[in-house]
């Protein structure tokens, strides 16, 4: 079958600035004769035009940095042992570049091309909106990530050359972004197709479902945003462009229920599903594994394949022969990542209580003590599929803990030939902001909008969320839904835009990362030998951090402090409110004195 897969060809001789949008589907005419004057006198040629900007996405191949660089590293969540993140330390600097800037801006010319040429299509215009559609979709995205790293920044809608003057022209304000941001994902929304219409040889193209998720999440990001985040008159960690933040303000509650509604829209009608093939005997219990590194038939055991996956709304499209992962994820997840003590203790417990609440939680005597009873979740990302009877990095190694499995393939490949396709945004999420945005506009709970949420609770084992469950609990309802986006969405990208969006970055990520509990004199924890005899014979202080006390509640035991390994000290992270934005390049304010450096980095 003919599959949708960017080859990164570049057609030679065309445009400044084209190359990075030429990428195109497979058993395409050679396309190193084409030039200015041929392309773009035909609908394919915009079809083709398009078909690389699906580059942009984030995926294992990642449009600028690394795709580690998306997986929560050093967040309060996680350890990689081989990578320290500036964001996560809090200890950035004022870069020369930054490719975030750099390749989202030619991300943006890419587009304004497109809409550039389109004024000149000999034919009818209607033949052209669905590629338009996805121009506008990859310059919105395009903005949303400027926004995410920068705050408000320049916003450019055509092609400039060096006499323009939007060269020098200063910072637009984030609510001119966002408002742009908006415009394009709506155009977007209006030109693209519904799944159901792609024909299966270029599903991964974009749908109009797709388009409305993302601008779900564009809205939910935004609203609670300004709720948490801004003060009277300002807005906090960014430089007030152009005065005090005004009508703005009201926005709040328009763009929660937009959000709600799109939402709602793509659960109702984009014909997506919960990937829960738990009853499955050949992986049973096992679907938030597999989920995540379906292949061929052979990529897991009941012989499930890509084509089984309706979840996934938008991804990056790879293939074992024609587009590899190519980053040794294997070995690098299983080996060098590191989930937190924190992480760990927030898995629910069967009966969908955390372990401050639940009698089912069996503590930490043992290595398995921990896993019995526990979210399918917690068994599934970290020790892959199975309750651990060992645990041998706790006993040696320079970053003991526990280790990683999420992401992690099971077929037989070599390093860095890993070829899932990459979740860029998939229907638990869009069940997670639709919860999310509806608590936060109406601070009710209504067993009708958490439906979503116990489909993702149902595949991970735990029983559902309910006004009952919440109330004959004392369960704050918002602290559970920002627990289930946290552990459903673990390693894909979440983690630090939430912290910064709810206004607790500060407050979460400024302690130790610690790892297992291994117990002292008053509390021997029991580890298993690998001929499964178990042993006491644990070594303290050996670690390159050492161990510290924990204070962790649970439901037979109370609130006690237990030793943990260390994997990450407290004196590595200085996180402040200035880190909810990154500086703006210093070649960039060379270039623009225009342009107004974000706040505490001058």
């Amino acid at each position: 079958m003919k599959k949708f897969i960017y080859n990164i060809s570049v057609i030679t001789g065309l445009l400044l600035g084209m190359s990075g949008c030429m990428n195109d589907f497979l058993d395409l005419a050679p396309q190193d004769q084409k030039t200015d004057a041929v392309f773009f006198k035909k609908a394919s040629d915009f079809k083709e035009y398009t078909a690389g900007c699906y580059g942009q996405l984030m995926g294992w191949k990642a449009p600028y940095g690394s795709a580690y660089d998306n997986m929560d590293i050093s967040s309060d969540l996680m350890v990689y042992s081989g990578f320290s993140s500036d964001l996560g330390h809090g200890t950035i600097r004022i870069p020369s570049s930054d490719a975030r800037w750099d390749k989202n801006y030619e991300f943006i010319r890419t587009a304004n091309i497109l809409f550039e040429k389109a004024k000149d299509y000999p034919g009818a215009s209607s033949e052209i909106t669905p590629y338009l559609a996805e121009a506008y979709f990859f310059r919105g995205y395009a903005y949303f990530n400027l926004l995410r790293f920068f705050g408000g920044v320049p916003v450019l809608l055509k092609v400039l050359d060096t006499n323009s003057p939007e060269l020098t022209a200063p910072r637009n304000t984030r609510y001119e972004v966002v408002n742009q941001i908006l415009s394009d994902l709506q155009q977007a929304i209006d030109g693209l197709p519904i799944e159901q219409e792609i024909p299966s040889a270029e599903k991964g193209r974009l749908s109009k479902w797709a388009a409305m998720a993302f601008k779900a999440r564009v809205l939910l990001y935004e609203a609670t945003w300004r709720k948490y985040n801004q003060a009277e008159g300002e807005i906090k960690c960014e430089t007030d462009f152009e005065g005090s933040a005004g009508p703005e303000k009201d926005q709040i509650n328009d763009f929660l229920e937009e959000s709600i509604n799109l939402s709602k829209r793509v659960i109702d009608n984009g014909g997506y599903e919960i990937w829960n093939y738990n009853t499955n005997e050949k992986i049973k219990n096992q679907s938030n594994m597999y989920l995540f590194n379906l292949e061929g038939a052979d990529s897991n055991p009941a012989g499930l394949t890509k084509e089984s996956n309706k979840e996934f709304i938008l991804y990056g499209v790879y293939d074992v022969v024609l587009r590899q992962g190519g980053i040794n994820l294997n070995h690098t997840v299983s080996s060098q990542v590191k989930p937190s003590r924190k992480l760990i203790d927030m898995f629910l417990c069967a009966d969908g209580l955390p372990i401050s609440k639940s009698t089912l939680f069996q503590g930490y005597k043992t290595v398995p003590d921990e896993y019995k009873n526990r979210d399918l979740r917690l068994v599934n990302y970290i020790s892959g599929g199975t309750a651990p009877v060992s645990s041998p990095t706790l006993n040696s190694g320079t970053y003991p803990g526990y280790n990683c499995a999420k992401f992690v393939t099971y077929a037989s490949r070599k390093d860095t030939e890993e070829s899932a396709n990459y979740p860029v945004l998939r229907l638990a999420e869009v069940y997670l902001n639709y919860a999310e945005a509806y608590y936060e506009r109406y601070q009710k709970v209504d067993d009708s909008w958490l439906k979503g949420i116990n489909d993702i609770r149902k595949r991970a084992g735990v029983a559902s969320l309910t006004a009952k469950l919440i109330a004959d609990n004392q369960l704050d309802p918002l602290t559970e839904i920002r627990r289930e986006r946290t552990l459903e969405l673990f390693m894909e990208g979440f983690r630090f835009d939430d912290l910064k969006r709810w206004g607790i970055a500060e407050k979460e990520l400024n302690a130790s990362r610690c790892g297992a509990v291994v117990g002292d004199s008053n509390y021997p924890t029991e580890y298993i030998n690998s001929d499964g005899k178990p042993t006491s014979k644990y070594t303290q202080n050996v670690y390159p951090y050492g161990e510290e006390e924990v204070e962790i509640e649970t439901a037979k035991w109370g609130k006690k402090k237990y030793k943990c390994v260390v994997i990450d000290g407290i004196s590595s992270f200085h996180f402040s409110k200035k880190h909810y934005l990154f500086p703006i390049p210093q070649t960039q304010i060379d270039r623009n004195p225009n342009l107004k450096q974000n706040p505490g980095y001058n």
